[in-house]
């Protein structure tokens, strides 16, 4: 026997497999079985077996040819009975999926943008509707005034308005402090300090004073109707509702909304009164212009410049009311779904109520308001 021969032969318990390679060809004979396959010497693609000499199979045996075969083994001398046996391991085992095909950049990137789309405009889509369901909730109240929920309404009003006095006053406080006192530090550079009055004034009576009024509700009331109006859905007490006949849009959404929409003026006017009083104190002292000289130019600033700012008011409100109960609507049943949407509830509507500003803007520029 030359030295790229080879002739074994074992058995391990009662099963014995002999095998005998030569030169490219292993011939196998016995119990191909899964006692005997350490026996099996490691092969290459392109290797013939001879299984002519193999009296006796077994799954394992059938699974270990089949893998050689797969990676380029030809099998020979194999019996019928053999032969059906690896076609039904074969046919047994799970067809690997196939990996999807990568296309070109650009195309992935037009696919994403593409999906990003549909998924905006179906939410759009489903904040339309409900906006719609709200009005439809509002509609009925109007038919039947005995079944509106006054109580929940007062108590929305307290905790959506009420209770965001303080922070609204203070944010717009220091807003005017900061506004004071920057206007006047570019404008005496061009000896324009008397006009810082007119800055401060338009700037938070037509934009800074509810914007900024807007963004805070957004963050701090729209969190709070998601996570009630989740941990409601999560109790299935909104189920029991609807088992009741009682109506969640007129029960639950629509005290909600219209609690936004009655206060977010007032917390309105509340942040433009403070940011004033910040913008007043903040020109005595770094321009010695007294409170009396400060309400004396403040008279010269139109009327309308406050009328355009709570305009947009009840606006943000519903914009602000509808996104966050329509994410409380959303709440699964665990609480990552919970605190995901309360999440997207907050940056959404931010986002919703800064759009819409902008939107105001361009529209009163193009009116000549």
């Amino acid at each position: 026997m030359d030295a790229d021969t080879a002739a074994e032969t074992g058995a391990v318990g009662k099963s014995g497999l002999s095998v005998l390679s030569r030169e490219g060809c292993v011939a196998l004979s016995g119990e191909l079985v899964v006692w005997t396959l350490a026996r099996l010497p490691a092969t290459s693609g392109g290797t013939r077996i001879d299984l002519a000499g193999v009296t006796r199979m077994d799954t394992a045996g059938a699974w270990e040819l089949l893998q050689r075969r797969a990676a380029g083994c030809v099998l020979t001398g194999l019996g019928d009975r053999h032969a059906r046996l690896l076609q039904a391991v074969g046919d047994a085992l799970p067809a690997g999926q196939p990996e999807p095909e990568r296309g070109a950049p650009w195309r992935l990137m037009l696919e994403a943008t593409g999906r990003r789309m549909v998924r905006a405009l179906a939410y759009l889509g489903e904040l339309a509707e409900y906006l719609g369901r709200t009005l439809a909730a509002l509609g009925r109240a109007l038919r039947h005034p005995a079944q509106f929920p006054l109580t929940s309404l007062t108590h929305h009003c307290q905790e959506t308005g009420l209770r965001a006095v303080p922070i609204v006053a203070v944010m717009s406080f220091l807003v005017g402090v900061v506004l004071g006192f920057q206007g006047a530090d570019q404008l005496r550079q061009f000896g324009a300090e008397v006009f810082v009055v007119d800055l401060i004034a338009i700037s938070i009576l037509r934009e800074l004073g509810i914007l900024l009024t807007a963004i805070i509700v957004a963050g701090r009331t729209a969190s709070a109707l998601t996570a009630s109006l989740g941990s409601m859905k999560m109790r299935q007490e909104i189920d029991a509702m609807r088992t009741l006949a009682l109506d969640p849009d007129l029960m639950l959404v629509l005290p909600r909304v219209l609690a936004l929409v009655l206060t977010l003026p007032i917390l309105g006017l509340v942040s433009a009164l403070s940011g004033l009083l910040g913008g007043a104190a903040m020109t005595w002292i770094e321009l010695g212009q007294s409170p009396a000289v400060f309400l004396a130019r403040l008279s010269d600033v139109g009327v309308a410049h406050a009328v355009l700012g709570l305009v947009k008011a009840p606006v943000f409100a519903l914009i602000i009311g509808v996104i966050g109960c329509h994410a409380g609507m959303q709440v699964g049943n665990d609480a990552e779904s919970l605190g995901r949407m309360t999440s997207a509830a907050v940056v959404s509507a931010i986002f919703a109520v800064i759009i819409a500003d902008a939107a105001f803007s361009v529209f009163f520029a193009q009116v000549g308001l």
